[in-house]
């Protein structure tokens, strides 16, 4: 589960180019925090600061106590733009969240025990169908990630969603299939070899065939 963090923040008494372009020329980043159907606040951040929690990972699946003039707000990092040269970032949106709020978030597959998977082992590749699963979940139990144990798998296997276990009030979005996650498909070497059997066995006259041409 993630867990919340807390970054302070300025508010700023305009908004525009020029207000955010003042906030970056002085190692700030601004952004908004929206939502809650009440009016969105333009703040900004402490650039250090904000990388700090980038770094940490999970930024944008993790709720924050953005504090602002002494009051904290929930939120949830909704989109980040980054410079596109130096990646900073220069823009933060921050979605309020209400007491006992739901949401749907995007959250990564996280895969282990590759070394016990038999198929892996026989040099069988993991097909990956999706990174990331959008979930829904409450605001306060949110999944740093989705862990997907192979243990045991075989070439063929199929990983589908019904196969995970997803913490209490957790669901995907996605509910009218059983959608595949990942698969252990054979190497590209043994899909040639199994290809070229059929035909060499084709090519090749039966036993019977070739006594009696003799």
């Amino acid at each position: 589960m993630s867990q919340s963090m807390t970054l302070k923040a300025e508010t700023r008494d305009r908004v525009g180019k020029g207000s955010a372009r003042a906030a970056r020329r002085s190692g700030r980043v601004p952004a908004v925090i929206y939502g809650e159907k009440q009016a969105p606040v333009a703040i900004s951040i402490d650039r250090v600061d904000l990388m700090k929690l980038i770094n940490r990972g999970h930024f944008m699946s993790s709720t924050l106590d953005v504090e602002v003039a002494g009051n904290k707000e929930r939120v949830l990092p909704r989109d980040i733009q980054l410079h596109p040269v130096t990646d900073w970032p220069i823009h933060v949106d921050f979605l309020r969240i209400g007491k006992h709020a739901t949401i749907e978030i995007m959250v990564p597959v996280v895969f282990v025990n590759h070394e016990k998977s038999p198929g892996l082992k026989r040099g069988g590749v993991l097909n990956i169908v999706r990174h990331e699963v959008e979930l829904r979940c409450p605001a306060d139990n949110i999944p740093g990630d989705i862990i997907i144990d192979v243990d045991g798998l075989e070439i063929g296997d199929s990983i589908h969603i019904s196969a995970v276990t997803l913490p209490a009030g957790v669901k995907p979005v996605i509910q009218d299939r059983d959608f595949t996650i990942a698969t252990i498909v054979a190497p590209s070497g043994l899909k040639s070899e199994e290809a070229e059997t059929p035909a060499a066995e084709a090519a090749a006259p039966a036993e019977g065939e070739a006594k009696a041409e003799q």
